[in-house]
């Protein structure tokens, strides 16, 4: 047993947004291992017709399906890397904001999956995604 497990669980790892997301504009809403909540404006993310870029969207699904893989890592003692990120769109948005929550499918001691829902303001369901992660040591 390690140091950790005897001590038993940790403190929850604080969200501390990247490059990437703060030019995407994520504000982070809620965390929890329970779910993780952001938004993102659709307006400077959009691709050439107008509608929101497919790849803003995943960008988004990985920064919060990757931050809810880390809180509940980092309560374990361990790390986390993204091994596997899919995303349907079901979708476009042209405005507004939308709202990503990431919620757990599976919490082992390896590995840990979690579904993203997306939605606009409106409460359209835009896309959906799924993203495993692997739980390792920190570094």
């Amino acid at each position: 047993m390690d140091a950790a497990s005897a001590a038993g669980p940790l403190e929850p790892w604080r969200i501390s947004p990247g490059a990437l997301d703060d030019k995407l504009g994520i504000t982070v809403i809620e965390q929890s291992v329970a779910r993780v909540v952001a938004t993102m404006p659709v307006t400077g993310n959009t691709q050439s017709l107008g509608r929101l870029h497919g790849g803003a969207s995943a960008a988004l699904a990985e920064a919060v399906g990757s931050w809810a893989a880390l809180v509940y890592a980092s309560t374990h003692g361990r790390a986390c890397v993204g091994v596997d990120l899919n995303i349907t769109h079901h979708r476009g948005a042209r405005s507004g904001v939308i709202r990503a929550t990431a919620t757990p499918l599976h919490l082992g001691r390896r590995s840990a999956s979690h579904q993203i829902l997306i939605e606009h303001e409106d409460g359209s369901h835009l896309a959906t995604a799924r993203i495993t992660n692997f739980l390792i040591d920190p570094e």
